[in-house]
């Protein structure tokens, strides 16, 4: 799937702040490497730098590894090198897989939705990533039923309601404080009464670390399980970019929980951690779907490997064109 808008841009803008960790806040990689000798020092401080962006210790230890093993063996002599070398092994990270969103299969005389399952801690930006997911799945003409099945914090509900407006989407609600549960089951039954393409759920923003609260949200999946054969289609996890290494942890509890298949990486914009999307592919393995670069609804971008990476070691944005 391809980035949308001016892709490339917009992510240059949101890492800059991880291009200026890589540095240490003095310029980016790029220029930290460009015309320089590599020796042993070098590449001491490159791997600190990587791990200060947040690429984590695995990772930046595996990358300085590989390359401290080409530069004994004279494959590697100057920064330029270490700069396509770095290039090349975070893309290879990303095989050629399949990153859009599942879709449910045909099922012969019956209508069966996309169910989409969200989840993510209070915090991570998941009402507004929804948002945008509802607004890109409009966009390419589907019909959207929203879940509001947050019903324990103080506003989630409405929240959601006005996103719906504005986008002109349908949603089922219940009461505040009523049973999550309740309202998946409403809203199964209603996306495929009103034959909608994409069932859309939202859920409370749990703690990680909450037991109950994770048992609460295996039971939300559970109950689309039994009303939507094979649903949910997707889970999808929204992290928050500038939580850093702290987003792995999460990552890691949800999946266990309820299967993450698909990452949604907000704020990635605003934060100097960007290089958390290497990070979570090394410890997790699902894939980083969806990136947010902005704060309006249009601000999404699907998640191109190649592009991030090179946006990671852009040279500083260039000059409009007139």
């Amino acid at each position: 799937m391809a980035l949308f808008g001016s892709a490339i841009s917009k992510i240059r803008k949101g890492l800059t702040a991880t291009r200026d960790a890589l540095m240490g806040g003095a310029g980016d990689v790029v220029n930290f490497l460009r015309g320089r000798r590599i020796d042993a020092a070098m590449l001491e401080e490159l791997e600190a730098r990587l791990i200060r962006a947040d690429l984590g210790v695995r990772a930046a230890r595996r990358l300085v590894d590989g390359l401290r093993a080409d530069f004994r063996a004279g494959k590697i002599e100057r920064g330029e090198q270490v700069i396509d070398y770095l290039k090349r092994e975070l893309k290879a990270m990303w095989p050629a897989e399949d990153r859009r969103l599942a879709q449910a299969p045909a099922q012969p005389g019956a209508h069966t939705p996309t169910v989409i399952l969200v989840a993510g801690v209070n915090g991570a930006g998941k009402t507004t990533s929804i948002a945008k997911l509802a607004r890109l799945l409009r966009s390419q003409d589907k019909s959207v039923v929203l879940a509001a099945c947050d019903t324990f914090r103080a506003g989630a509900v409405h929240q959601l309601e006005i996103w719906s407006e504005r986008l002109g989407v349908q949603i089922v609600k219940g009461k505040q404080g009523g049973d999550p549960g309740a309202v998946a089951f409403d809203a199964c039954e209603a996306a495929v009464a009103r034959r909608a393409d994409v069932l859309i759920v939202d859920t409370a923003g749990r703690l990680h670390t909450q037991d109950h609260l994770m048992r609460q949200l295996v039971k939300v999946r559970d109950i689309i399980a039994k009303k939507i054969p094979g649903a949910p289609h997707e889970v999808l996890l929204v992290l928050d970019a500038t939580s850093g290494q702290n987003a792995i942890r999460q990552a890691e509890e949800f999946s266990k929980a309820i299967g993450v298949t698909g990452i949604f990486l907000a704020k990635l914009d605003g934060t100097a951690k960007g290089g958390v999307v290497v990070a979570i592919r090394e410890a997790l393995g699902a894939p980083v779907k969806f990136v947010g670069v902005g704060e309006t609804v249009d601000d999404v971008q699907a998640f191109d490997p190649d592009q991030f990476v090179e946006a990671l070691f852009a040279d500083e944005e260039p000059a409009t064109r007139s």
